[in-house]
């Protein structure tokens, strides 16, 4: 597996994987605004966004990140190809994500998710994050 910076040719593989994770949810599939264009929301503004892609060049995971204050930014978007959870695909994006917090200053990462995202309120306080509201944590990075 590799974590690659976001291309424009893995949209639509990073946009069925995302709505299969919905779907296992048991949401019904609907895509965020931002999903349907990256660059947009994300790369233009000088945030970023990470995928993780496998042997067959197929995406597995994604990750984004929105800056919010000089030392301050949000994960945005963190999903992993269903069959494939538990792998350690989620710990390695968020590991890239907070690596790039860190090389630009970063000292505090925001994460929030929906009430029914079980396994991140699990994933997220295994990674160092502690609560500061329902289902809203953060991470101080050093």
């Amino acid at each position: 597996m590799l974590i690659i910076k976001y291309n424009s040719k893995y949209r639509d593989d990073m946009i069925y994987m995302v709505l299969e994770a919905k779907n296992a949810l048991g949401r019904i599939p609907s895509l965020n605004e931002d999903l349907l264009d990256i660059d947009t929301y994300y790369i233009s503004n000088g945030d970023m966004f990470w995928l993780a892609v496998d042997e067959k060049d197929r995406v597995i995971g994604c990750i984004g990140t929105k800056a919010t204050g000089e030392h301050e930014m949000w994960l945005k978007r963190l999903y992993v190809k269903v069959s494939l959870k538990r792998n350690g695909i989620g710990g390695q994006l968020l590991k890239t994500a907070e690596n790039y917090a860190t090389s630009n200053g970063i000292t505090k990462v925001y994460t929030r998710f929906a009430k029914d995202y079980v396994e991140a309120q699990n994933f997220y306080p295994k990674n160092g994050f502690t609560g500061v509201a329902p289902y809203e944590m953060v991470k101080h990075l050093s």
